[in-house]
Parts: structure tokens; C-alpha cells; sequence
């Protein structure tokens, strides 16, 4: 009868002992388990606030717009460089004698420096070139008037060569109530044009 208490004695210490190993090694295992090595692929979350944050600062870094050119500023169109250097409003007749004309509206006088910095001769015409009113209408010059009408106009078929500039003025008969905005420059009736702002 000792014998068999001192065996399950020994039986019980077994299991306990096993029991308490068990428990040991479950909870390294949670513990360690918390932490995966380095390394080992997780995936993370994105954080939708981050992310539009950085699109923001993205969006921030785009470059402004190039601002419009205005009066007494250079600009260019294919082989000519024009600056703007003066702007009259409100003529009603240009010219003297017989070689007055009279305005349907009022005339706009345009002042502009044009420079040739081609290569080649190039030929500058005041029929290539636009006035543009706050509605988006566009004007023609009145080459007729300039020529007959303004001494200096230098604007109706004018040859330019490699760097030489010419001051001319272009001539444009436009209604009385008009507000403008800006003329646009070509260096030929085929050329993109470049914007030169009325209204700084």
C-alpha cells in the first residue's frame, strides 16, 4: 500500500511538473510572439490623412503659371521681339488735311518697339496683329488709316532685318464703350501670337 501512494505520488509530480513546462512555453511563446523578427513582410496601413497631406504638398509644388506680360515688357513671338511702350485711347481722327480719316467708334493707338532677332529679314505687318476686348472680340488693325493718318506708323509692310528695330504704331478702330484687355503680337499672320495685357 506505500509503495502504491509513493507511485502516485510520483505520477502526480510528473504531470505537474509537465504542466508547469507547458505553461512556460506557452507564454515565452506569446511573449516572443508579440514581436516578428526583422524583416518579416507586414503589411501596414496606409493612413488616409498622410496621404492627402502629401498630395497637398504636391499639389502646393505644382509651378504658378507664367504671369501675362504687360506695357514696357519684352516679348517674343518666332523672330521678332516686341515691348509694348505706350497705349492712347479715345481718338476720334488721326492725320491732317485731306489724308484725315474719322473713326467709326474711336481709334486706339498702339505703341511697339519691334526688333528683329532672326536671321533673316522678316517682313512686319499690322494686319497680323490683334486687339482683344474683355468680351473676347477681336480687332483688326486698320492699316488704311495708320498709313494715311500717322507719319510714324511704320507697321504696314515693313522689312525688318537681323537686328535692327523699328517703333511703329498700330492703329485700331474699335466701338467707344469698349473695355480692352490686350493685343496680340505676331511676327507673321501664320505665327501663334504672344498676349501683352492692356490693363496693368
Amino acid at each position: 500500500m506505500i509503495v502504491q501512494k509513493k507511485g502516485g505520488g510520483c505520477l502526480k509530480a510528473v504531470l505537474v511538473g509537465a504542466a508547469v513546462l507547458m505553461g512556460l512555453t506557452v507564454v515565452g511563446a506569446i511573449v516572443n510572439g508579440g514581436a516578428e523578427p526583422e524583416g518579416a513582410g507586414t503589411a501596414t496601413m496606409a493612413d488616409p490623412a498622410a496621404e492627402g497631406a502629401a498630395e497637398e504638398t504636391e499639389a502646393d509644388a505644382e509651378p504658378e503659371e507664367p504671369k501675362t506680360a504687360g506695357i514696357g515688357d519684352t516679348v517674343r513671338d518666332g523672330d521678332f521681339a516686341f515691348k509694348v511702350t505706350k497705349v492712347e485711347k479715345g481718338l476720334a481722327q488721326v492725320g491732317e488735311g485731306f489724308l484725315v480719316s474719322e473713326a467709326q467708334g474711336q481709334y486706339v493707338l498702339i505703341h511697339v518697339t519691334v526688333k528683329n532677332i532672326g536671321t533673316e529679314s522678316q517682313m512686319f505687318s499690322d494686319s497680323s496683329q490683334k486687339l482683344v476686348d474683355t468680351k473676347g472680340r477681336q480687332f483688326d488693325a486698320d492699316s488704311g488709316a495708320a498709313a494715311l493718318g500717322l507719319k510714324n506708323s511704320n507697321s504696314f509692310l515693313n522689312s525688318i532685318n537681323p537686328g535692327n528695330s523699328v517703333k511703329g504704331i498700330l492703329l485700331f478702330d474699335v466701338p467707344r464703350n469698349i473695355t480692352l484687355t490686350s493685343v496680340e503680337l505676331h511676327d507673321s499672320i501664320f505665327s501663334e501670337g504672344v498676349e501683352v495685357s492692356l490693363t496693368k
